[in-house]
């Protein structure tokens, strides 16, 4: 069984079926609008794209990536300041870089460097104190901020949670006293009682201190009124009225909007039927139960701390993406992992696991 969860097989082999899937529902795409007319193309180059990129870079040593950590998280941090003053408007975000027929999306980059510079830190920390304790949280908590601030303005409140679970996650890990999640807990449960009074007892008052763009943003997560949304009717109308094996190839059976992006997992099971769907989650349950083994038994050291993050957010995002999907959480914009289109994703993703599988075929070097 050792042998079977540390086989990177276990890993690889079920992201092909995934990619398989993309491809199949990136070309079924296309006969939802013309929006999608190219997205199988797209999709076929960002994952040729993605895997020369791990193949080629996988050669590069972890410690020359982790020593420009700073930069890297600088660089991030410049682009998200130049996206939300010259980017381009999609979906009501302004996320999105773009040149020429090329988006790209910071945000994506900022989950990366946050990952990084918060990994390196958690390897170079050791608790002399209560003093020593707080001083890490206050610059991790700093680290996590800038970036999640500049996102928020875009606004992608996806993104600020995949920023939030970073952060937390190498700080559970990390030298530091459980007590401070107790505090940490003990904190977000009265700011939410704050909040939930204000919004049931004094809604004016709410909106002076936190804007009315965010109330409303807020409230939608609040009263979970994306459930009564034409995109949720609509998906749970093609899970619902799918078969076993779906419409297939050429075929739509109702139309799903973002049906290639947010609501993939819903448009596989229309286009191919609940097998696909079951194959669909037992791949993702592989890759996971391969990261959670690889997290388990390895080292404590930088790269445990870098997988620990890839992993929260890999796992994260398809537990929400799926939930979206089935109704079962408000609708926040996070695509399902390498099954959604889009690139930035995409490639940052085999990046994350450049740096995870070059460190299993070498000799660990401290990186601190």
């Amino acid at each position: 069984m050792k042998k079977i969860l540390s086989n990177k097989l276990l890993f690889f082999i079920p992201l092909l079926i995934i990619m398989i899937i993309s491809f199949l529902d990136m070309y079924n795409a296309k006969y939802l609008s013309s929006l999608y007319n190219n997205n199988l193309i797209k999709q076929i180059l960002w994952y040729i794209m993605g895997f020369l990129i791990f193949f080629v870079f996988k050669s590069i040593n972890n410690k020359t990536i982790f020593k420009y950590a700073n930069i890297l998280y600088i660089v991030s941090i410049l682009l998200l300041i130049y996206v939300l003053i010259f980017g381009k408007v999609i979906n009501g975000a302004r996320a999105w870089i773009t040149i020429k027929s090329i988006s790209f999306q910071p945000s994506e980059l900022a989950k990366l460097s946050l990952a990084i510079i918060l990994s390196k830190m958690a390897n170079s920390f050791t608790s002399t104190g209560i003093s020593s304790e707080l001083l890490f949280i206050i610059k991790v908590g700093i680290l996590t901020i800038i970036p999640s601030l500049l996102v928020f303005l875009e606004p992608d409140t996806g993104a600020i949670i995949f920023f939030l679970i970073i952060a937390f996650s190498i700080l559970f890990f990390s030298d530091i006293h459980k007590f401070w999640f107790i505090i940490l807990f003990v904190i977000l449960g009265l700011f939410c009682a704050s909040f939930i009074l204000l919004y049931l007892f004094n809604r004016d008052l709410l909106i002076n201190l936190i804007g009315t763009s965010f109330f409303y943003r807020v409230e939608r997560l609040v009263t979970f009124k994306t459930m009564s949304s034409y995109q949720l009717e609509n998906a749970l109308v093609a899970i619902g009225s799918a078969n076993l094996f779906g419409t297939g190839l050429g075929k739509v059976s109702i139309y799903i909007p973002e049906a290639p992006t947010d609501f993939v997992f819903a448009f596989s099971i229309s286009n191919f039927g609940y097998i696909t769907g079951y194959l669909i989650l037992i791949s993702f349950l592989l890759i996971d139960f391969y990261l959670i083994y690889k997290v388990v038994h390895m080292k404590k050291n930088t790269i445990k701390y870098f997988l620990i993050s890839f992993t929260s957010i890999f796992i994260f995002g398809q537990i929400i993406n799926i939930g979206m999907n089935l109704g079962l959480v408000p609708i926040i914009g996070i695509p399902l992992p390498f099954l959604s289109y889009g690139g930035s994703t995409l490639i940052i993703y085999f990046i994350f696991l450049i740096i995870i599988f070059n460190a299993q075929e070498k000799p660990y070097v401290n990186m601190a």
